[in-house]
């Protein structure tokens, strides 16, 4: 096993525990996981679709059930993946997402951004009290009246898929190091930006 390999297995066991105490706690409703059931399959046999695979520290972008292209290896947040995610946490939220903006003169040189966080986040957030109801509400108003989740809420924003800009390509390949989004070299996020487009589907899983 490469060190690579080693490394990002160690991070995902250490992040692991504390999920292993939570377990112990009574379960609860996790919208996100419902859906990442249903997500990961294409939507049409045309669907150009992106599949991020966290254990697999890949991303690979599907034309119906055919891969097309696959990067490898990509970096995410610094504290890991998970369904839910707060701000400066330095968690990438697992989901289903669709790309709704670019970026191209980006500090990572092209940033592609998805539309964190969504209504299921939104829900999550208020059954586990981190939204009150006022909040939940005013999420929703936000989305409804201008198409798009607001970015300055407790779950954070500002997430999507970028290049690695100036930045050192031997940490890229060895370490998690976003503040949440996920990162591939310069040169795969130039052929990512050729293959999707607004409104393309992003599974995060």
């Amino acid at each position: 096993m490469s060190p690579l390999s080693h490394r990002r297995r160690f991070t995902r066991i250490m992040l692991g525990v504390p999920l292993a105490l939570l377990a112990m706690e009574p379960a609860r409703s996790n919208p996100i996981e419902a859906l990442l059931a249903d997500a990961q399959k294409p939507l049409h046999d045309d669907e150009l679709w992106v599949l991020v695979d966290d254990a697999e520290a890949t991303l690979s972008v599907f034309r119906g059930h055919t891969v097309i292209e696959r990067f490898f290896p990509v970096s995410l947040g610094r504290s890991g993946a998970k369904p839910e995610r707060l701000r400066g946490g330095n968690v990438t939220p697992l989901g289903e997402f669709r790309v709704n903006r670019f970026n191209h003169e980006s500090r990572w040189h092209i940033f592609i951004g998805i539309d964190y966080p969504t209504p299921e986040h939104a829900r999550m957030a208020l059954e586990s009290g981190v939204f009150t109801e006022q909040d939940y509400q005013a999420f929703m108003r936000h989305r409804h009246r201008y198409g798009q989740p607001p970015q300055n809420t407790i779950l954070g924003g500002a997430i999507g898929i970028h290049g690695i800009g100036g930045g050192d390509p031997e940490i890229h390949n060895r370490f998690h190091w976003t503040e949440g989004c996920v990162a591939v070299t310069n040169e795969q996020i130039e052929r990512l930006a050729e293959l999707v487009d607004i409104g393309t589907r992003v599974v995060i899983r």
